[in-house]
């Protein structure tokens, strides 16, 4: 049962660290290289000759998702009955290669959709030196069967993305053991790994983590929008629409809505959306975090 008083409680600040080799894992796991791998050397190898390692920023929600202590604060959940409904991701600073930051996790929000309830966990990271923000990570949680308590339905979502054909589509393809090799940023839930597991959560074969589709599409993002420059990328956000099996293409429509603004949406090869309503900022280069690891 949700306790329905949660909203307001926060965790932390918790000091997390990283590493270069956190960074190279989280990039392959999203797919980096896989394409091109001359392209992404500095995405995926340290010390290429004239290609500085650069950290993709949505690693920035692999950080934040470590503070799971926050849970606990929301009464008794039943984990099989959670769907991630949406991520955002907000950056202030670029990550180095190797650092800390010191993270808080808060209840912002939970919202009465009838039969479901809503959870909203927003999580910053400062920098543990100066203070100064670095990143503010957004999930939205629906839990089945834990509404009808007759609170607030919550704001409404983001608009659609826009009804005329996409500027650009960019092709990225998954591999088949893409969920082997992304669990090992940490997120181990066996519905991604063991089929016995995922039969049993409805699955045919265990689906691919909705923050790897989530990473895969944010590096599309800095490629297409930011001439694969991770220090212009400034946020995005997305729902999460369906399952991708691990081995799917995946095609990134975008719609390029002003200066520094573009809609998207993320498709598999049989036409099926899989992240919608999704809109990314991006203009000049961050500050970087200073890094001390």
């Amino acid at each position: 049962m949700i306790d329905v008083e949660a909203v307001g409680r926060s965790v932390g600040p918790v000091e997390e660290s990283w590493t270069t080799r956190d960074c190279l894992l989280y990039a392959l796991g999203v797919g980096a290289g896989s394409a091109d791998a001359a392209a992404e050397l500095d995405l995926t190898t340290e010390s290429s000759e004239g290609a500085p390692l650069q950290v993709l920023p949505t690693f920035a929600v692999v950080v934040a998702a470590r503070l799971r202590q926050i849970y606990a604060q929301l009464g008794e959940l039943d984990f099989t009955k959670i769907v991630h409904g949406s991520q955002e991701v907000q950056l202030q600073a670029t990550l180095p290669p190797e650092g800390s930051v010191l993270v808080t996790t808060e209840v912002a929000g939970l919202h009465d959709k009838g039969s479901d309830a809503l959870i909203e966990l927003a999580t910053s990271g400062v920098d543990p030196w100066t203070g100064e923000p670095v990143f503010r990570s957004v999930s939205t949680l629906f839990v089945k069967g834990a509404g009808g308590w007759g609170g607030g339905r919550g704001p409404a979502g983001p608009e659609a993305v826009p009804a005329r054909e996409p500027d650009l589509v960019v092709p990225m393809e998954t591999r088949p053991d893409q969920a082997l090799i992304y669990r090992l940023s940490g997120d181990l839930n066996p519905l991604h790994a063991d089929p016995a597991f995922a039969r049993r959560a409805g699955f045919d074969v265990p689906i691919l983590h909705g923050l790897c589709t989530y990473g895969f599409t944010g590096r599309a993002l800095v490629h297409a929008l930011c001439d694969s420059d991770a220090s212009r990328f400034h946020g995005m956000s997305a729902r999460f629409s369906r399952p991708v099996i691990p081995g799917d293409r995946l095609d990134v429509h975008l719609w390029i809505e002003a200066d520094g603004v573009a809609r998207f949406r993320t498709m598999n090869h049989r036409g099926e959306v899989v992240l919608d309503r999704g809109t990314c900022t991006y203009g000049g280069p961050l500050p970087s975090l200073a890094g001390r690891g």
